[in-house]
């Protein structure tokens, strides 16, 4: 495996110049993906992606030696760093101080971040400077193993049909790795307290209607072939992997948009495959459909009143 001692290459980006090395580092295996091509997917994504990061606090997920090697998550934007990247301080409560979050809000720190190793981008769901405010309301779907994704696409249909029903849009994704996850956009006043409770009662009214199915209860060994609705990701303090960020998986999997419709066909024929998209993949959809989770930014909804 290549040393991280080797000499970096000089570049240039928006303007900043920046040192990146290792770019012919292996980072999955059973491809041959390296480090360099994911350097490269993160720059050709970035229209997309930059807005989907800009004032959301980030949480870097790690990997130096690839994508099966060890990782660990970073909070704290990394110092020593350049003075240009700007950061978002959030008050934790656990270590009495300020924790500065990286601000991938451009180019260059994006590549940055990627050039460490960021494989994996996290965020918050709150936008800055409004940190205690989430803009986004998240169920993250997980199946229990043999529960795969087309369980998943099945539950996330019914979601749709529950936020229909009370006349807010949804919008899906998949996880990148097992899971699908679904996206109600806020960005109306509303504070974590109130979402977390929505989604938490919702997933729970969910599990009693489909027992066979649904499980509310965090607990892995009640998850065996159903899917797991994770209501608890609308905290202040978690994070989702980001809309076009990669995953640490055996092969350059991306956490993708899709559209109802092909939730729907992957249900409608069965096949899960319909719902895993790499790298290359991303590319070619985006240059065909455009951002497809570009209204998640902006569209203004208000939770319904749950009993």
């Amino acid at each position: 495996m290549p040393s991280d001692n080797k000499p970096k290459t000089g570049i240039e980006v928006a303007g900043r110049k920046l040192k990146v090395g290792n770019l012919d580092k292996i980072f999955y295996q059973a491809t041959g993906f390296t480090k360099g091509q994911m350097l490269d997917y993160y720059i050709r994504i970035a229209p997309l992606l930059l807005p989907h990061l800009t004032n959301r606090p980030l949480t870097m997920k790690r990997y130096p030696h690839g994508a099966q090697g060890k990782f660990f998550y970073q909070k704290e934007c990394p110092s020593p760093r350049p003075g240009w990247i700007k950061t978002i301080p959030v008050w934790s409560g656990s270590n009495n101080r300020h924790v500065n979050f990286c601000n991938a809000a451009d180019l260059p720190t994006l590549v940055w971040a990627a050039n460490l190793a960021a494989l994996e981008l996290h965020t918050s769901l709150s936008l800055a400077p409004a940190v205690h405010q989430p803009s986004l309301l998240v169920f993250d779907l997980d199946p229990g193993p043999p529960a795969t994704i087309f369980d998943c696409a099945q539950i996330g249909l019914l979601l749709k049909d529950y936020f229909d029903k009370h006349q807010l849009q949804s919008f899906p994704k998949t996880s990148g790795s097992k899971g699908l996850q679904v996206y109600v956009p806020l960005n109306t006043p509303v504070d974590y307290d109130s979402t977390k409770k929505f989604a938490r009662i919702l997933a729970t009214r969910f599990q009693e209607k489909y027992p066979d199915k649904v499980v509310a209860n965090m607990k892995k060994h009640l998850r065996t072939g159903k899917v797991f609705i994770d209501w608890s990701q609308n905290d202040e303090h978690k994070t989702t992997v980001c809309v076009y960020s990669l995953r640490a998986k055996d092969r350059p999997s991306v956490s993708t948009p899709v559209t109802w419709q092909e939730v729907a066909g992957a249900v409608e024929h069965g096949n899960p495959d319909l719902l895993t998209f790499e790298a290359e993949q991303v590319l070619e959809r985006t240059s065909l459909l455009g951002d497809l989770f570009s209204p998640v930014l902006t569209l203004e909804q208000k939770l319904p009143a749950i009993q």
